[in-house]
């Protein structure tokens, strides 16, 4: 099926296959809670409309973005990757030193049964359960998107250099997502016992190092040497990744109370706005929350330093990975700044 396979496609392989493993696991534990708790013919109905949706975004999108420019490219595929890999190494990051609880899914499986039970049965169109449709609809929407994402961006990137990258991509992401899938409906109930936190923790890391390094090759820097640099940059980030651990768990057990930042600027809707106001908020709530994220620093920052690489051209290769490290240190040591008092 492939040729032999090097060390870029086993690091593509293994990275969109941990990645979508994650997607797949939150997006099992939706749909289980909806059928289990509502109605399985609806949240079927969910699942197969989502997935055709994903398949349409996949029919439009794939062609289109093969025909941009390589820089181009790069420079957005890097942008969102680390946009997305920084998100998830944040929340590693504070979830190991103690600062967020870990992710588990049997708890999150239990809450979605609780508020589905809680909610009215409405029979839409041919659907019987309309709760359960939607419910299931967007779980495997948002978590499909970023699969999508992931296997475009990991697969098209590569073709020009690597022609199986694509494909690696593809069977990564179906091999992952069957073995979920089959796992979850085998044993009937969420999967507790994956490791998510630690995969969050790794994919976080392999997205944030394929980020640094095509996003600068995308705003014009050139790396010492090519593609070997990769093996530079990620001890580079889990050596960063490690010292705020280790700096964090330090400030965690002075037990001094900490202020949750809500670092977000744009909110969702509440259910009391107009329908439309409801309809448009939402859609631009989804898109802010899936390209920017929780923190605007981290994307303002990413812009930034492709300015100031680009600026810099062919020798700017240092800028990124330093400003990462700087974002990383600087949003973490907020987020997890002593509270204040007031003395007077």
């Amino acid at each position: 099926m492939f040729h032999a396979l090097s060390g870029n496609d086993i690091a593509l392989f293994v990275s969109v296959f941990l990645a979508c493993s994650v997607e797949a696991v939150e997006a099992v534990t939706i749909i289980l809670a909806a059928g289990t708790s509502r109605d399985w013919r609806s949240t079927f109905q969910g699942v197969i409309s989502g997935l055709v949706v994903l398949a349409g975004l996949i029919a439009l999108l794939g062609p289109n973005i093969d025909k941009l420019p390589k820089s181009t490219l790069r420079l957005t595929v890097g942008g969102l990757l680390l946009v997305f890999g920084m998100q998830w190494l944040r929340k590693a990051i504070l979830r190991a030193s103690g600062f967020k609880a870990l992710h588990d899914e049997d708890k999150i499986f239990k809450e979605e049964v609780l508020h589905a039970q809680n909610q009215a049965k409405i029979s839409r169109l041919a659907v019987s359960d309309w709760y359960a449709f939607t419910l299931a609809f967007k779980g495997v929407l948002l978590e499909g998107l970023e699969v999508v994402f992931i296997v475009l961006t990991f697969g098209i990137i590569q073709k020009g250099s690597n022609p199986q990258a694509f494909s690696l991509a593809i069977w990564a992401a179906v091999i992952s997502v069957l073995i979920v899938t089959i796992a979850g409906f085998a044993i009937h109930k969420p999967l507790s016992r994956v490791p998510e936190n630690t995969m969050k923790f790794i994919v976080g890391t392999l997205l944030t190092t394929f980020g640094i390094f095509w996003g600068a090759e995308g705003a014009g820097a050139i790396w010492p040497h090519a593609d070997l640099s990769l093996l530079a940059i990620l001890p580079f980030v889990l050596v960063i990744s490690f010292g705020l651990i280790s700096y964090l768990k330090v400030r965690k057990a002075k037990n001094l109370p900490v202020r949750p930042l809500n670092l977000r600027s744009f909110k969702e809707p509440s259910k009391d706005s107009p329908v439309l106001v409801r309809w448009i908020g939402g859609f631009f709530f989804f898109w802010y929350d899936f390209i920017i994220g929780d923190d605007w620093r981290v994307a303002a920052g990413i812009i930034l330093g492709f300015f100031v690489t680009h600026a810099l051209g062919i020798s700017g290769w240092w800028v990124m990975p330093l400003l990462v490290a700087s974002i990383l240190g600087y949003t973490l040591n907020e987020a997890t700044r002593p509270e204040r008092v007031n003395s007077l």
